[in-house]
């Protein structure tokens, strides 16, 4: 699977081309899902946020306002109960997963449960695109600082690459490089604060930053 781990979603051209060439077409050209189960995890979500994501109201421009072929919903709550013999196929003809933010511990639980999680390695040419915790969840960790969810037993997320991230850095005075150098100190991999103008772009194990903004690499 491709990657394009990002804070706020597609919000310059830079991060623009980025998707692009991860698609290899046009964006028009491109169908895709969007997955809205990390907000139901997160006490600031709900439905008029879910329904912003879905229907790709201005907040969502950069995301599921993009101009998509096609746009569908994959709620993974609902995956176990319906059977994979009926959603693996919506996702293996998807070109794209747009994955939103929210409560990324929540998410991971929700990937493992539903077995979307199982499925993401034998999908490598699918790009996955996050918005914070919809990026976050591909970390090995989020940190305390970051769950919202309250019957999550810990901070882990899945570990698809090997750092962490620190989202929205400078979006508010909570989340300035200060608290995000504090953040790190515990975690004991190597992790990256991006701003909303900024992504992590990875294939096939290659990390590459593509930035109009500021970000900052964090030692482990």
């Amino acid at each position: 699977m491709k990657l394009l781990l990002t804070s706020g979603g597609v919000t310059n051209p830079s991060i623009r081309a980025a998707l692009v060439d991860l698609l290899g077409k046009p964006i028009s050209e491109a169908r895709a899902l969007c997955v809205p189960t990390a907000q139901w995890g997160h006490p600031m979500c709900g439905p008029a946020s879910v329904r912003g994501l879905i229907a790709a109201e201005p907040d969502w421009q950069g995301f599921t306002g993009l101009g998509w072929a096609s746009l569908g919903v994959l709620e993974l709550t609902a995956l176990p109960t319906i059977g994979a013999e009926r959603w693996v196929p919506w996702v293996r003809e998807a070109d794209v997963l747009l994955v939103d933010g929210g409560d990324a511990t929540y998410l991971s639980h929700w990937m493992r449960e539903s077995g979307l999680a199982d499925l993401l390695p034998s999908l490598p040419d699918t790009v996955w695109v996050g918005v914070s915790a919809g990026s976050m969840v591909m970390t090995p960790r989020i940190g305390d600082y970051f769950v919202e969810w309250a019957a999550a037993p810990d901070d882990r997320t899945l570990g698809v690459v090997d750092f962490s991230i620190f989202p929205h850095l400078d979006a508010w005075p909570s989340n300035s490089l200060a608290h995000a150098e504090q953040w790190a100190a515990d975690l004991g991999v190597p992790s990256y604060a991006i701003d909303e103008q900024t992504a992590i772009k990875v294939v096939d194990g290659v990390v590459e930053i593509i930035s109009e903004g500021n970000w900052k690499k964090l030692p482990a």
